[in-house]
């Protein structure tokens, strides 16, 4: 690799650290001001990193639209307009009756305190503390940005295009197509973008009874740093006593591992064998029960249609559906109420029809045993909870060593050597920043999934401290190098380490353990407009999310 690529992985590396020495210090500190020295480094840090799913966020004349999309939809709705932001755990907020804004593409609880103040519970580990502090700091430079465009520090004037968009922003008055286009045109000067590039934007945050919300995040996150330059009321981060406490404890996870037990305890289910599934809520119970459960109206289309149709938005009542028949034949749902937010299911194979499934022409597939389906964790979080549910089971008699036969994860990943939709096959994870790593015996291989017109590749995945702190130079220093990286993604190490513990330490475990890990490429971070930043896989990640699902069910059911 040439000196000069080796010196900028060095530094993106070194910059990773750094963001999570000094996130890890203000988390213990309790509280931290964006603009402050704590608050400048973070930024500093970020902006020397330069991760892939942030853009232009270097450019100072550019505010970062992409960016700002992808990580709105991971933020509370309002928190733009917030001057403080309280992280917390979960202290009884919905409980006192405050209504909870749960983000769009993040499972976790946020409170609009009053007119300036957002709460944001943290219950899946520093990761999510990671992951938050790293949007907020996007969210300043932004800001910033906005500010320098609708404030002449030399003059002390307030642009013309900023009092027309103060105007829109908080005006009750609906707005005119001709006040809009106006409005658009005068948001592009600030924003640094061409009237294109602002129209696209507003509509993908152009909701039905919001029509201004563009409008109006632009507007708060310019006037929050305006107030802070000009009025000195400065913004704060904090994070409450009982978060800090309890955060690295497993206080979730420990609740959220009982609740399983405790169900199994009650269905006198322990001796049974155990299958443990790391994946989504539906790959499972769509592949054994959707095509009974829609009846005739689906007798001509084959699986992957049926598939499709149930993933398609506004297909609730059909998901519903096979839902209610997976209760009726053999499955048990445990909705998470823990604060760990991992939804599971319990299917006893004994009850399944396989019948008019893609398991039909299994010989005499051993149906003796019971799946247990977790929903994805969060990064650390995946540690936690594995660690907690691989633990003997007791209750007030005695202590219970579970038997478990196979644990097979699934998710997605970014992918550095090939396109969305693809399919990787991991035979050891790294952890980035360190010497750690942990190989592999994986069940599963490269020619399982061979055959399906899907391109497959086989190596190392690296386990990140989050994807959204990735740049290229770091990445294809992973890729090129000895290492040969395939892949990242942010739980695969997590998940092994509490698996290796219990194996060869702690013994709750046996030695013969079949672990499988597959992963489909949800982006390629070193492929211009396929970051996760460029949006999600749609229905075409229908495909390989189903057809590992069917390779992991396969091989349960015919013993290996």
């Amino acid at each position: 690799m040439p000196e000069q690529s080796l010196s900028k992985a060095k530094q993106s590396s070194n910059a990773i650290e750094r963001l999570q020495v000094t996130m890890r210090y203000l988390f213990n500190r309790g509280a931290y001001k964006p603009n402050g020295p704590s608050g400048q480094t973070l930024k500093e840090l970020l902006l020397l990193l330069r991760p892939e799913i942030y853009g232009d966020m270097v450019d100072k004349e550019k505010v970062e639209l992409k960016g700002l999309i992808y990580i709105m939809d991971r933020l509370p709705n309002g928190i733009e307009g917030c001057r403080y932001i309280h992280l917390t755990t979960d202290e009884g907020y919905l409980r006192a009756n405050f209504h909870s804004i749960i983000p769009p593409k993040r499972r976790r609880n946020c409170y609009r305190i009053d007119d300036y103040q957002m709460n944001i519970e943290i219950t899946r580990g520093r990761s999510e503390v990671y992951d938050l502090l790293t949007h907020l700091t996007f969210l300043f430079i932004e800001g910033q940005k906005i500010m320098d465009k609708a404030y002449t520090k030399s003059t002390k004037k307030i642009s013309r295009e900023w009092k027309f968009l103060e105007h829109i922003a908080l005006s009750d008055e609906t707005l005119t197509s001709q006040e809009r286009k106006i409005g658009l045109i005068h948001l592009s000067t600030l924003l640094g973008r061409t009237f294109q590039e602002t129209l696209e934007a507003e509509a993908r945050f152009s909701k039905d009874h919001d029509k201004k919300q563009f409008f109006k995040i632009i507007y708060h996150l310019g006037q929050l740093s305006i107030d802070e330059l000009l009025r000195g009321e400065k913004r704060v981060i904090s994070f409450s006593p009982t978060l800090r406490e309890r955060i690295g404890h497993h206080f979730y996870g420990e609740t959220w591992a009982h609740n399983i037990k405790k169900t199994l305890i009650k269905k006198q289910q322990l001796s049974r064998g155990l299958h443990i599934i790391s994946a989504n809520m539906h790959g499972a119970l769509n592949s054994f029960y959707a095509r009974k459960a829609l009846g005739k109206d689906f007798k001509d289309k084959n699986d992957l249609e049926i598939y499709k149709k149930l993933s398609q938005p506004g297909s609730h009542s059909l998901r519903e559906i096979v839902s209610q028949y997976a209760r009726a034949n053999g499955t048990v749902m445990i909705d998470d109420h823990s604060g760990a937010n991992i939804n599971v299911q319990i299917i006893d194979l004994k009850k399944v029809d396989l019948s008019e499934t893609a398991f039909e022409s299994i010989e005499k597939p051993h149906q003796k045993d019971l799946l247990i389906v977790m929903d994805y964790a969060f990064g650390e979080q995946a540690y936690e909870v594995m660690d907690e549910l691989l633990k003997p089971c007791k209750d007030e008699k005695q202590l219970y060593k579970m038997n478990i036969k196979s644990i097979s994860i699934m998710g997605k990943a970014g992918i550095l050597d090939g396109k969305k939709g693809d399919i990787m096959v991991p035979d050891a994870h790294i952890f980035e920043g360190s010497a750690d790593n942990y190989p592999i015996k994986n069940a599963l291989s490269g020619d399982d999934f061979r055959g399906a017109r899907l391109g497959v590749c086989e190596g190392l995945m690296v386990t990140v401290l989050g994807t959204s702190l990735q740049n290229k130079d770091l990445l294809k220093y992973f890729k090129n190098s000895s290492w040969g990286a395939i892949g990242l993604e942010m739980e695969g190490a997590h998940y092994q380490k509490a698996i290796q513990s219990a194996v060869n330490i702690r013994r709750h475990l046996s030695e013969d353990i079949v672990l499988r890990y597959a992963y489909y490429a949800s982006d390629n971070p070193l492929e211009s407009g396929s970051t996760l930043a460029s949006g999600g896989l749609g229905l075409s990640g229908v495909k390989p999310t189903y057809l590992i699902t069917q390779r992991i069910l396969e091989q349960i059911l015919s013993g290996k």
